[in-house]
């Protein structure tokens, strides 16, 4: 099986990238907020708060909702992740051509890991439940290092746990936060073009390359790449 002799691992974000797990998030914040009394936010607006782990979307939510300061962050974190637990992968999708892409990516050769800002357990659970899970050698959570993305923090986690060099690994991610987080930690980028963060057209610029599908990963690492590093 012929691999990229510059590049041996690809770290893959998760909501937005691998899955579209919108629909689960949205539905559990609707539960949450009705435990409180409030009633659910716009679609649109939850999703937008996707993208920077459950503490800070739980606490925009209770903000847009009118609780913020009448609910403790920690008791509301509960009860989000319980209602969590129950919605997750139930009505999200994984997005098309990921799972062929994952598998194209392993027949030539490279480790993948998730790297993703949502807790270990939701994250798990989730690779688990839409089959991802066994196109991926490993996982970094939003609580498996200290800090979580933008910091280089999880990704240079996940490529030891590839045992590939930062310089022979690259991100594939959907948001700002993940051109941050590479640029941190001296990896290129690639952005989907349908993710949550890049509808926008934010990251673009920033970027090294914009992709459709995971369909087109392993030819944009064997031709593109190389002329990236040159």
């Amino acid at each position: 099986m012929a691999m990229n002799r510059s590049y041996h691992a690809v770290l893959i974000d998760l909501d937005g990238t691998m899955v579209d797990t919108a629909p689960d998030i949205v539905a559990a914040a609707g539960l949450m907020l009705k435990d409180f009394g409030a009633a659910p936010l716009p679609f649109d607006m939850v999703t937008g708060f996707i993208g920077n782990g459950v503490r800070r979307l739980v606490r925009r939510s209770l903000d847009a909702a009118g609780l913020g300061g009448h609910v403790e962050l920690e008791h509301a974190q509960s009860v989000f992740e319980r209602h969590y637990a129950v919605t997750n992968a139930e009505l999200g999708r994984v997005y098309p051509g990921v799972m062929t892409g994952l598998r194209a990516l392993r027949q030539h050769g490279y480790r993948c890991a998730c790297v993703t800002n949502k807790p270990r357990a939701l994250a798990a659970a989730l690779l688990d439940k839409t089959g991802l899970a066994a196109y991926l050698d490993g996982l970094v959570a939003g609580d498996t290092v200290a800090s979580m993305k933008p910091s280089p923090e999880p990704l240079w986690h996940a490529c030891r746990l590839l045992d590939a060099e930062p310089e022979r690994c690259v991100l594939v991610g959907d948001s700002s936060v993940d051109v941050a987080a590479a640029r941190a930690a001296g990896l290129p980028v690639f952005i989907v073009s349908y993710g949550y963060g890049s509808a926008s057209g934010a990251d673009l610029p920033r970027c090294d390359a914009l992709i459709d599908s995971f369909e087109a990963l392993p030819a944009i690492l064997a031709q593109a790449l190389p002329a990236l590093r040159a």
